[in-house]
């Protein structure tokens, strides 16, 4: 059994392969990656069973613009070569920018519009439900997405087939693309997600997204769930996390670092490091 302690210097080292593809190809979804490490890493190095064909667990990235984060995952865990994220969003790579399943056998969805991800998990797990198949599906949503109506169009139905088998992990790190950090008020963050994933059926976890002992146990219990409903973790999390100057910072949305805030990161990045 991995411990804690492991799986927190995986996340470390995530980050920084995060952080080094993204200046190696001049480009890449940091902040967002960033934020996302501690689930992808709880979930790929100890919750998801990935053996077998059709009775391993499923996955779905639905904020599929942080690829680069999920793409580092696959190699930390050694489903993917290191020296292939050298060839992110390359024309003829299999990473693609936004996951790409016909390319990556790896992934169990391609992604890229957002809103859609929830509609493809639901979907997953009405499937095992009528297959008698016992796997579990994942799938991750961002606080921002979470205001496109197909979202709440497939939690409906969630419910309504009493998906068990399905758990909803929403990255709340509070900001999109161009900011609106509880700032603007024309499209505000959805302060209330907990408060909504009840009133459409489901069992709702909050949790901070950055406490890799935490997101185990919730994870852990969600896929044991031996009640009728679906399972929502609203999962607390710092945009550019681990990196004193990305955190919090929209601007870190889509940019990818030069050479000296590279280093800067990196050394704030090392295992055992002050951001950690």
């Amino acid at each position: 059994m991995i411990s804690i302690q492991q799986l927190e210097n995986h996340a470390v080292s995530i980050r920084r392969k995060i952080i080094e593809t993204a200046h190696y190809k001049k480009q890449g979804h940091v902040g967002g990656s960033l934020s996302a490490v501690d689930i992808l890493t709880v979930l790929y190095f100890d919750q998801l069973n990935l053996n077998g064909n059709e009775m391993r667990d499923r996955f779905v990235l639905s904020k599929g613009h942080v690829a680069l984060g999920l793409y580092c995952t696959l190699a930390e865990r050694g489903l993917i070569e290191m020296e292939e994220l050298k060839t992110f969003d390359s024309f003829d790579s299999r990473l693609q920018a936004h996951p790409d399943m016909t390319r990556l056998e790896s992934l169990d969805m391609s992604t890229g519009s957002l809103g859609q991800g929830l509609s493809t998990a639901v979907g997953m797990a009405m499937g095992a439900k009528y297959l008698s198949q016992s796997f579990h599906v994942f799938v991750l949503l961002g606080d921002g997405e979470s205001q496109e109506g197909q979202v709440w169009e497939a939690a409906s139905i969630a419910a309504r087939y009493k998906l068990n088998n399905l758990t909803v992990i929403v990255d709340c790190n509070g900001l999109q693309q161009f900011g609106w950090y509880e700032g603007n008020q024309v499209f505000p963050p959805d302060q209330h997600l907990p408060e909504k994933f009840k009133s459409f059926g489901f069992l709702v976890q909050e949790v901070d997204g950055h406490s890799i002992a935490s997101l185990q146990k919730v994870l852990e219990q969600s896929k044991q769930n031996r009640t009728n409903q679906p399972i929502a973790i609203i999962a607390k999390t710092v945009k550019g996390k681990g990196v004193s100057f990305m955190e919090n910072n929209y601007l870190w949305h889509s940019k990818a670092p030069n050479d000296e805030e590279l280093d800067q990161a990196l050394l704030q990045l090392e295992v055992g490091g002050e951001c950690r």
